[in-house]
């Protein structure tokens, strides 16, 4: 059957008694990536907050900012480091549950960070958002008096700058930022 015949349905969570997730469409689950349907962590990626968003789905976030799971996540995973032990408690918990298909070691295509050659886990977090507009004039004109190597480059940042919609300021590694 087509992921079209899905459209609109639920399914139940595999260790959350009585939590019900819908199934929705999203552009970019194709069935040259994987089979087409896959789960959504809203708080893990773009893609999948932008779904949620779509949707109006909360995007809460499990998984702190050392990578362990957070009390929100239950007593069974928290504390837990997402990428070592925590794997571990959720296959456990599946198989608990009767909830696990097929368990097999497969090498995922994990971002790593290039400084410290570790996992980077992609989440959610708080952050300052600040009013683009102010903001974006501020940023142009402090651009303007930037000594730009090459000089070509200035005009791309300053499109760069007027196309953005949205501003964060954050510094989200323990070492800062290169």
């Amino acid at each position: 059957f087509s992921g079209a015949d899905l459209a609109d349905g639920s399914c139940a969570h595999p260790t959350i008694p009585g939590r019900v997730s819908p199934l929705l469409p999203a552009n970019h689950v194709t069935m040259t990536k994987g089979t087409g349907l896959v789960h959504t962590a809203p708080a893990h990626g773009m893609e999948d907050y932008s779904v949620a968003s779509h949707h109006q789905l909360p995007t809460d976030c499990l998984v702190d900012e050392s990578g362990y799971f957070t009390e929100a996540a239950g007593s069974e995973l928290k504390n837990k480091n997402v990428l070592e032990e925590g794997n571990e408690a959720v296959i456990k918990m599946l198989q608990a549950a009767g909830s696990l298909l097929k368990e097999e070691k497969y090498v995922h295509s994990y971002p790593y960070d290039w400084r410290t050659k570790k996992p980077i886990i992609i989440r959610a977090s708080k952050q300052w958002f600040v009013n683009t507009t102010d903001v974006k004039a501020a940023a142009q004109d402090v651009l303007k008096k930037v000594k730009v190597i090459p000089t070509s480059a200035v005009n791309r940042m300053l499109e760069m700058l007027d196309r953005r919609t949205f501003w964060c300021i954050s510094r989200q590694r323990c070492w800062g930022v290169p």
